[in-house]
Formats: structure tokens, C-alpha cells, sequence
């Protein structure tokens, strides 16, 4: 039976490890600190007591290792699901992701899939230091055969997980630190299908604003601050960088004929611009103006004392769309 109930993300990712978990003994969770500690922003907490050792574990701090064991077990039939335990933590084992998780499939012809889900706390806004707050989705969504995905609600954290978990191939998702901790009336029992899927947030006539992770309560707030005075921007929500949804973003962009991209990462050769790129080949003749970009700058991850500076906000956000060409203003 359906039940509304109020939950953090991080609970609802925890939720849905169990869940999968309970499902499938081939799921395993493992990773630095997340057995009986569970996790450090608390995801795993409670796993190795209900499954025991064998099935959460905590592993050496050398991230390469782990992505390592887990082509291993993915290899011989088990479905591993790994914590970086920040995203930055995570470049030691690029060169097992980009060379291995990706390719094993395509090298084995088909006959090794790599169920193997890579969860990354992502991006900023809790005042950490560096490595401890990048947003690396670029070069994991610039690497084939690699999904990409990144919720910004628990409904969607836990569709998400549990989709990348039961997924035949490899799945970076990327879990918005920042937003580990908000609470949300959340049904799971309908959560809606995610992978390859984005979905309105709000709509709007003058301009669509596109985010994800952790950006979309900036595009949200953007929005809402617009309203007030008297404009009224969409907000699209792409929860999947790779598979990108063009459908439902070009829509969305061509029914307003404007559109700001907002994402916490530096702006050049990034997520958004790919975005940009894409929404302007398939919308060209629907624009009424270039479509503009508000990111983080192109700058090593600032101090915490500065990273409000760093960070879209809801100020940039709107002065990026008072640059678009209005006839009337």
C-alpha cells in the first residue's frame, strides 16, 4: 500500500540499498567507513547490522582498489555498488572507470556486463575544503559507456539508485551532499522512472531555466523570486545527464523560446555547455536569444569562505535571464 511519509535523500538512498539489498543477495555495498559507521554523510547506516559483513563492508582508503574488486565481483556475477567517499576521493580510481567500468561490455562483446553502481557524494555548499567538494560530472558523462545521474529529491534518489542498481551496466550517480539533509513528503511506492528521463519542475512562458543536482533549488528559488516580479520561467530538471532527455528539455526550451543552464561545475567544456550546445541545434529557429550559462568559475574549488561566491545563485541566475531579449523590457 502507498504511503506518503518525510524523509531526507539520505535516508531515501539508504532505503533503497536496503530494498535492493533485500531483493538480491548478488548486491553488495562496500566502500571507505561504510560499514558500521555507515558512511560518513550516514547513506549505509544500519546495512552490515541487518546483512551482515560479507554483504557491507568497509574497505582500504585506496579508491582504485575498490573500483578494482568491484570489476572483479562484477565479472563473476555479482552486482557491487561502491562509495567514493567524496567526489574528488574518486580520481584515484579514474583510470579503473574510464578503462574498465566502461569498456569491459564493448571489449567483451557483450558477454561481460558491469552491473556496477559508483555513488558520488557530489558538488559544494557545505563549506568543505578542497577535494572534498568538486563536481566532476563532466568527465564521467564525456566517457562512453558510462550513465550518468544526479537527483535532487529523495523521491528521485531512491528510483535512481534502485534503476542504476538493477541496471545491466555501469551507473556513476552523483548524490548532491548539500541536499542529503532535506526533508520532503515523499510517496516511494510511486516514484516515477528516472534513467534517460527529465521532468518539469515548474512551468513557465518567458523562459526555462535547466539544471540538476544541486542546482535545481537554485532554479526553483530563481523562479519563484521571478514571479514576484511578474515573469515566469519553467524549470526543467534533467535527474539523467547521460541519457540525455532532448525530448522533454527542447520542449520545453522551444514552448518559451529561452533558456539559462545553472550547474555548480566550471562553465568551460562542461555538462552545460554540451547542453547549450544540443538545445541550440535542435531549438535554433524556436530562440528568441543565445542561450546562456550560470555556473561555478572556472577556478580550483574556493574556500569555504568563499564559496557563496563560487555557487550559482538565485542573483546570477536572474541576471542571466535579464540578458535574454525581452520586446517588452
Amino acid at each position: 500500500m502507498s504511503a506518503v511519509e518525510e524523509i531526507t535523500m539520505a535516508q531515501a538512498l539508504n532505503r533503497a540499498l536496503r530494498d535492493a539489498m533485500a531483493e538480491d543477495e548478488s548486491v553488495l555495498m562496500f566502500g571507505e567507513d561504510v560499514g558500521p559507521l555507515g558512511g560518513v554523510f550516514r547513506v549505509t547506516d544500519g546495512l552490515t547490522e541487518t546483512f551482515g559483513e560479507r554483504r557491507c563492508f568497509d574497505t582500504p582508503l585506496a579508491e582504485s582498489g575498490i573500483v578494482g574488486m568491484a570489476v572483479g565481483l562484477a565479472m563473476n556475477g555479482m552486482r557491487p555498488v561502491v562509495e567514493m567517499q567524496f567526489d574528488a576521493f574518486a580520481y584515484p580510481a579514474f583510470e579503473q572507470i574510464v578503462s574498465h567500468v566502461a569498456k569491459m561490455r564493448n571489449r567483451s562483446r557483450g558477454r561481460l556486463p558491469m552491473p556496477i553502481t559508483i555513488r558520488v557524494p557530489y558538488a559544494g555548499g557545505i563549506g568543505g575544503v578542497e577535494h572534498h567538494c568538486d563536481s566532476s560530472e563532466a568527465y564521467y558523462a564525456h566517457t562512453p559507456g558510462l550513465t550518468v545521474l544526479a537527483p535532487s529529491t529523495a523521491a528521485d534518489g531512491y528510483t535512481l539508485l534502485r534503476e542504476a542498481i538493477d541496471l545491466p551496466d555501469p551507473v556513476v550517480l552523483l548524490e548532491p551532499k548539500k541536499l542529503y539533509f532535506s526533508r520532503e513528503k515523499v510517496d516511494l511506492a510511486e516514484a516515477r522512472a528516472g534513467i534517460g528521463r527529465a521532468v518539469v519542475r515548474r512551468s513557465g512562458t518567458d523562459a526555462t531555466l535547466i539544471a540538476y543536482g544541486t542546482a535545481v533549488p537554485v532554479a526553483l528559488e530563481a523562479a519563484e523570486a521571478a514571479a514576484a516580479e511578474g515573469r515566469s520561467l519553467g524549470v526543467v530538471d534533467l535527474r539523467s545527464i547521460v541519457p540525455f532527455d532532448d525530448e522533454t528539455v527542447c520542449a520545453a526550451v522551444r514552448s518559451t523560446g529561452r533558456a539559462v543552464l545553472v550547474a555548480e561545475a566550471p562553465g568551460f567544456v562542461s555538462v552545460a555547455s554540451e547542453i547549450a550546445a544540443r538545445v541550440t541545434e535542435r531549438c535554433f529557429h524556436h530562440l528568441a536569444a543565445p542561450v546562456r550559462r550560470v555556473t561555478g568559475f572556472d577556478i580550483p574549488y574556493p574556500p569555504p569562505k568563499l564559496e557563496r561566491y563560487h555557487l550559482p545563485s538565485v542573483d546570477r541566475v536572474l541576471d542571466a535571464v535579464d540578458t535574454l531579449q525581452w520586446e517588452d523590457r
